[in-house]
């Protein structure tokens, strides 16, 4: 099968397009959508026949195009959405996927509604680190989750933040735990299972700017795992961390901000006795692991797979409804300073829009 995207915007889309091209036989993208035309068309040369154009209205309304990526700034993620379901087309969504919780519940009933696809991104998942990771659980070989620790310590500064949609409530819709951290908080909870529980404290240390740019954050797990998370945007470089400790095993990531998972991970044997069964393990999976994508070339090819029918290792539309859901339990801790359960209560304020006073803009 043969599926037509046009990708609504020409930023991070340039990111998006650059994982199609790597399924040639299985993507076509169609058009380019900014209103920026000279962007587009900079980014459309790179596609064959691809077109440029800056009507939104009319690429949705396209009746030639199966998939809608979003790649525009957070604030328009649900409006686009909507009307592309409603245009009978599948999305796919960058992070994050909707700017509050009662957003994100509409585009999942939405979805459901047209029958279509919402496919949030998190591209992280995708990487041999964490392949590897997967395949050690399915084997029981990890065991237990115990405790994660977690850092995204990257550098923005004032260039970065004179993107004028950048660094405001309104349009941005949250700082360094909604735009930064979001796909490493999606990571962990990908193997110690969804946040039943959250302490945060948030503050703006670093930039001169309305969100929050540095946090220090505490998780219990489904699992009954225990996760800190430390965010920053003033570190010295871009590096992110994980390490998970299982009680059969811990797991760690190499520092790559980007692509965690294609990262070389070192996996330790809690028990010195086990690790030749872990190393062994880790032999036998290499060359199937070898062959599968990463980044958004994996995510894309899952997305494909899914939409042919076959079993995929999709990111789906309940998993970006819990990454905003986790995003609005973080903020709610640390400004009422209490332990938050999740699931929310929907009747939340926080739930309906935790843009704070006067600049906050209903989801």
């Amino acid at each position: 099968m043969m599926l037509n995207v046009a990708i609504l915007g020409a930023g991070i889309g340039a990111k998006h397009l650059d994982g199609y091209l790597g399924l040639p036989d299985r993507y076509r993208v169609a058009a380019i959508c900014d209103l920026d035309l000279e962007k587009a068309g900079a980014l459309a040369a790179k596609a064959p026949d691809c077109a440029a154009v800056s009507d939104a209205d009319a690429v949705i309304a396209d009746p030639a195009i199966d998939i809608i990526d979003i790649c525009l700034p957070p604030h328009l993620h649900g409006p686009v959405a909507f009307k592309a379901f409603a245009a009978g087309k599948h999305v796919i969504c960058e992070k994050p996927v909707a700017g509050s919780v009662a957003e994100a519940d509409r585009m999942l009933e939405a979805a459901r509604d047209a029958g279509r696809m919402l496919a949030p991104i998190f591209q992280y998942r995708y990487g041999r680190g964490l392949y590897q990771l997967a395949a050690l659980q399915e084997r029981g070989l990890a065991g237990k989750p115990l405790v994660a620790t977690l850092e995204t310590h990257w550098n923005r500064g004032a260039d970065y933040y004179a993107v004028p949609w950048r660094g405001k409530w309104a349009s941005e819709r949250g700082g360094a735990v909604l735009g930064h951290a979001i796909h490493i908080h999606d990571l962990v909870t990908a193997f110690f299972g969804p946040v039943t529980e959250v302490a945060a404290i948030l503050d703006t240390r670093v930039n001169a700017i309305e969100t929050e740019d540095c946090a220090a954050i505490s998780m219990r797990t489904m699992s009954g795992g225990l996760v800190t998370s430390s965010i920053t945007l003033g570190g010295a470089d871009d590096r992110s961390r994980l390490r998970l400790v299982f009680d059969g095993l811990s797991a760690e990531s190499g520092r790559n901000p980007y692509a965690p998972g294609e990262d070389d991970w070192t996996f330790t044997a809690r028990n010195p006795d086990e690790q030749p069964s872990i190393d062994a393990a880790l032999g036998e999976m290499e060359a199937e692991i070898a062959r599968m994508p990463s980044g958004y070339v994996g995510q894309f090819a899952a997305i494909a797979d899914s939409l042919e029918g076959r079993p995929a290792p999709v990111v789906t539309a309940e998993d970006g409804v819990r990454s905003i859901e986790l995003v609005a339990a973080i903020y709610h801790a640390a400004r009422s300073g209490a332990h938050v359960h999740l699931p929310l209560d929907r009747d939340l304020p926080v739930c309906v829009d935790w843009v704070p006073g006067d600049v906050a803009v209903s989801g």
